[in-house]
């Protein structure tokens, strides 16, 4: 790793340059980035002991209208899966927590932030039977060309998507 990045850092600085220093960047330039890690890019947390996904979402939904964010979506894709045909299919459920006013004034800024708007949550059955919640961790998305103002709202947005995202983890009411 270059200088005193650790793991997670440097995967930060490469999805900050892919997020925010692409968003203007000439096509040639970005075909030249080949590889992410993935997981270096997103925040996973286990639930603890004796905490129920039903429990997880139930938290997480408590926790995001106390801070006044809305579920603006849900996935049920296991459910969908199964309804495919597919057998032996995993846990696999997303939810959407948002704030519609500072979404909106994200994709404003910089339209490429649609892509990236960091308010997915998932429930995620992993290969031997533990429950997690994972998301893209948001801090990777904060541009230092973003306003001030806007800057200040993207914050208490990943301060309040943290805030859910442990209370689910944790079973916290």
């Amino acid at each position: 790793m270059p200088g005193n990045f650790s793991p997670v850092k440097w995967g930060a600085f490469l999805i900050s340059l892919l997020v925010v220093g692409l968003l203007g960047a000439e096509p040639a330039f970005a075909e030249k980035v080949t590889h992410i890690d993935i997981p270096a890019t997103v925040v996973k947390l286990p639930l603890a002991k004796g905490v129920t996904p039903s429990e997880a979402i139930q938290s997480m939904k408590l926790r995001a209208n106390f801070l006044n964010f809305k579920l603006v979506a849900h996935q049920d894709l296991s459910a969908q899966l199964k309804a495919m045909g597919v057998k032996h299919v995993r846990m696999l459920d997303i939810y959407q927590f948002c704030k519609p006013t500072v979404a909106y004034e994200m994709v404003s800024f910089n339209m490429a932030y649609a892509a990236y708007l960091p308010c997915r949550i998932a429930v995620v059955q992993g290969k031997h039977g533990h429950y997690w919640l994972t998301m893209l961790n948001p801090k990777l998305l904060l541009s230092r060309k973003m306003p001030p103002a806007l800057k200040r709202s993207a914050d208490s947005v990943i301060a309040g998507l943290m805030k859910i995202i442990k209370a689910g983890a944790d079973g916290a009411l």
